[in-house]
């Protein structure tokens, strides 16, 4: 390399060291030290003492790992495609031709930047069988009081809408693969006949897949790691309904000091969403055009 490439190159490792102290520090570390404990007997106050596959051996005889798993993907498999579906309809209502356009962005993206704590007390009160707004409304129209966070199967439900008002992250991406998307295809597809919903189905949706791709990876992992609203918002209960995978992993590593069978969790966990992704890349492959003359 000549003098001003070898300076380049200094220039550009020094701008990535901050980076890579982060990474090394919060992201390598903390896996390769959660690995090797989760082969011990590990309190965070005695000396880990060696187990092998013990911790590993235990996810598959604790009743609660399984009932954890199931109210994990009970979550994830209604609240990602729903959360999918809800931010494409809030990206195409962001990208109509309208003077207030900038008014409607802001208020359909403003409650995805409520923290997921605050919003889970907001949603405590209003699903409160005694004063909250939800069973107001639904007594004036004949229905009857409902305490939602009572029962395992409505309490979960009661998170998966809640995670909807957090669309207006992914609906972003959506907004900015529309307006990537050539007007002159829409055009071309007017002269030949073609309604909205063809244009959609034949346009929009394909050339929309990159993003759907991205969306699905980052709410696959959301969904796989909800943790916060349960712990606030139910404690894991009731019987038990809503203990997320998360939830019952912090639980075992602070509540219970078990370390090692919460890294042994945390490390099954990152290999299951691995593989998961893995797995969306490999079947979505054939349907993700990243070219808009294929559309």
């Amino acid at each position: 390399m000549s003098p001003r490439e070898k300076q380049n190159m200094r220039r550009g490792l020094l701008f990535l060291t901050p980076w890579a102290i982060g990474f090394l520090v919060f992201i390598a570390y903390p896996l390769v030290y959660s690995i090797i404990i989760s082969f011990t007997s590990y309190t965070g106050m005695n000396h880990a003492k060696f187990i092998g596959w013990d911790n590993y051996k235990s996810l598959f005889t604790d009743p609660l790992v399984g009932q954890s798993i199931g109210n994990t993907l009970f979550y994830a498999v209604l609240a990602v495609p729903i959360g999918l579906v809800v931010s494409v309809l809030l990206a195409l209502a962001m990208n109509r031709n309208v003077k207030e356009v900038a008014w409607y962005r802001t208020a359909l993206y403003v409650p995805s930047l409520v923290p997921v704590f605050a919003m889970s007390f907001i949603f405590v009160v209003l699903v409160n069988p005694q004063y909250g707004i939800v069973n107001k409304v639904i007594e004036a129209f004949g229905g009857g009081n409902v305490n939602y966070l009572a029962e395992p199967t409505s309490a979960k439900v009661v998170i998966v809408v809640m995670a909807q008002l957090g669309a207006g992250n992914a609906a972003l991406i959506f907004l900015a693969g529309l307006n990537n998307i050539p007007q002159t295809l829409y055009e071309a597809a007017r002269i030949d006949g073609a309604n909205p919903w063809q244009s959609f189905t034949k346009i929009t949706l394909p050339l929309l897949t990159p993003a759907i791709l991205f969306n699905l990876i980052t709410g696959i992992s959301g969904g796989l790691q909800v943790f916060t609203q349960a712990y606030i918002m139910t404690g894991g209960g009731p019987d038990n309904g809503t203990l997320f995978y998360m939830y019952y992993l912090y639980k075992n590593a602070f509540s219970y000091a078990q370390l090692g069978f919460a890294s042994a969790m945390a490390v099954a966990l990152f290999l299951f969403g691995m593989l998961l992704a893995l797995l969306v890349f490999w079947v979505t492959r054939r349907f993700v055009n990243y070219d808009a003359s294929a559309a």
